[in-house]
């Protein structure tokens, strides 16, 4: 299969919703990272994302629509889900709620789940193709399972060139990490992932506190997508909240970088954590790339704040360093 490269341009958005009636695979840019689209409601095209991927059968994916409108069609949307969409969507918030009868999304996409994850997401050329398609996509992260999260077309290509139909460039993603997901199925809203929208932002949007998961591993059964232990992984070993650096090691700086590296990307000199989270996987790729060209053993991380947009950084480079199966 040859891979397409189409431009931001009404005619590629066109080609690309051709594409993707017609049972294919296309990639696209969001506001968080890019995407591997394919129709929702289409049992075929699901499953060949997981195929493309490498991906797991058991760990679902989320759901992207045009509007809140089209979103709450599928899902049985609570007082609080509107109020979140009113707040955030379009955006980079992914809501699980209960699935609505007649829920038209495969099964294959919710592994089997009674809960479904959807979202708005923000971006001119993403939503006109979501509007063109006029049905929701599914759309993980478009690289190989497990791997790192690609923030621009080149990345993509990289990665799954000549397994997916085509790739509309939409440009450096803004945000840089994934979507925020949220459970709201139940009395209390639980954050699954952090992401692009803050846990601060989201209990003060709530009015009320925000539970954090289970630290347990969600291997056997996550509920949403990105809860897999290891995850986001570069090919060289990771190692966290590090004090110092080896010359054997590429360091991945946030503020002023350690002393003693061959290579270093720095996320963020000004220690901005927006900045940061917009670099980070183009930085764990360079310097995987690069290092691994230069016969470098790992790379070492920088403590990276805990807070804020921190939080989702963190769970990035956590999964990033976590030993793989």
């Amino acid at each position: 299969m040859q891979t397409r490269l189409l431009p931001d341009t009404p005619a590629g958005i066109e080609t690309a919703s051709t594409i993707l009636r017609a049972g294919g695979l296309v990639a696209f840019g969001t506001e968080t990272v890019y995407g591997l689209g394919a129709d929702a409601g289409n049992d075929r095209a699901v499953a060949a994302i997981y195929t493309a991927k490498g991906r797991p059968g058991r760990n679902p994916l989320i759901s992207h629509f045009a509007s809140a409108e089209a979103a709450f069609a599928q899902v049985a949307a609570t007082e609080l889900a509107r109020a979140l969409a009113a707040r955030f969507w379009p955006g980079p918030l992914t809501m699980v709620l209960p699935q609505s009868p007649g829920c038209g999304i495969s099964s294959i996409a919710t592994a089997g789940l009674s809960t479904a994850a959807v979202r708005v997401p923000a971006g001119a050329t993403t939503l006109a193709l979501l509007r063109a398609c006029g049905f929701p996509v599914v759309a993980p992260s478009a690289n190989p399972s497990g791997r790192v999260s690609p923030s621009d077309a080149q990345h993509v290509m990289a990665g799954l060139a000549g397994r997916i139909d085509a790739v509309l460039d939409c440009g450096p993603c803004p945000v840089g990490v994934e979507s925020t997901i949220i459970d709201l199925t139940g009395p209390v809203p639980v954050l699954l992932r952090p992401g692009g929208i803050t846990l601060e932002a989201l209990e003060e949007a709530c009015g009320m506190p925000v539970a954090l998961p289970d630290t347990a591993s969600n291997d056997a059964r996550p509920s949403a997508p990105g809860q897999l232990s290891s995850h986001y992984a570069p090919g060289l070993p990771v190692r966290l909240d590090a004090t110092g650096v080896g010359a054997d090691e590429a360091l991945l700086a946030f503020g002023a970088p350690l002393a003693g590296s061959p290579l270093v990307w720095n996320l963020s000199e000004s220690g901005d954590l927006h900045e940061a989270a917009a670099r980070l996987f183009a930085g764990l790729r360079f310097l995987d790339m690069e290092g691994q060209r230069r016969g470098l053993a790992g790379i070492a991380v920088q403590p990276v704040p805990r807070h804020a947009l921190g939080r989702a950084i963190r769970d990035r480079l956590t999964r990033a360093a976590c030993p793989r199966s």
